[in-house]
């Protein structure tokens, strides 16, 4: 583990990661090329000492292997995303099935590298989470506020709100609710959320746009009129609900 005086030169961005991994080669290897990179690096072998170091280090991003000797990386995410902390997290797993990393995102995560691995490919993935993190979180026309009925996402500070409810988001869902304020009352198909909140595709798999709207309806839509609403076979739009209007989706 690096102690508290291991940062010898800034890091990239300013930016701290945390690597929770209980094979040492790996963890060496991670630290090593992440350091290189010029991020500061925090280390872990296991999930109790990974939760005390996101506790005290508050990193910007957590590398986290699924298979831990204490726990696994998916309730190690739900724990931290139950006590509000949302740091994004990237996880590393030889689990290579569609349904182990639709579990995975769907549990808080970010991201998702299959071992074997290239450690290349990891510092990709770290730089595009934390640009992703970092920047203005509605993927068109970026405005500091949105707001559709009584919800309103504060890109500036932010917050969201549906009334006078404040919302934990993850950056994620933070990102993904934007997306749908961004062009209220119009259906996006699933394909282009995929694009404007994750970047890139997951092997042309949609699911995980279905179990991110899963989450989020959780907290939109928890004691309120449903405002986040599917459209069978296309995608999802953010409207009122059509007993109120009458109106359909433009």
């Amino acid at each position: 583990m690096i102690g508290p005086n291991a940062r010898s030169r800034p890091p990239a961005g300013g930016h701290t990661v945390l690597v929770v991994e209980d094979d040492a080669s790996i963890r060496t290897l991670l630290t090593s090329a992440l350091s290189a990179a010029g991020y500061a690096v925090a280390s872990a072998g296991g999930g109790q000492e990974g939760m005390f170091e996101a506790g005290s280090r508050r990193p910007d991003l957590i590398v986290l292997d699924v298979m831990l000797p204490d726990t696994d990386g998916f309730r190690f995410t739900r724990e931290l995303r139950a006590q509000g902390v949302y740091t994004p997290v990237l996880f590393l797993t030889a689990r290579t099935g569609v349904e182990d990393r639709i579990i995975g995102l769907s549990s808080g995560g970010d991201d998702y590298v299959t071992k074997p691995f290239h450690v290349q490919e990891v510092l990709l993935r770290v730089r595009a989470i934390l640009r992703r993190s970092g920047a203005a979180a509605s993927p068109v026309g970026a405005r500091p506020l949105l707001q559709y009925a009584d919800l309103v996402l504060d890109e500036s500070t932010r917050e969201v709100r549906r009334g006078d409810c404040l919302l934990k988001l993850s950056p994620t869902e933070f990102r993904l609710l934007a997306c749908l304020l961004a062009r209220p009352e119009r259906v996006l198909e699933k394909a282009e959320i995929l694009q404007q909140v994750w970047q890139y595709d997951f092997s042309g798999d949609t699911r995980i746009v279905d179990s991110y709207i899963k989450n989020l309806r959780r907290k939109v839509d928890r004691s309120a009129p449903p405002l986040i609403h599917t459209v069978r076979g296309v995608g999802y739009c953010l409207r009122v609900p059509r007993d109120e209007t009458g109106a359909a989706p433009r």
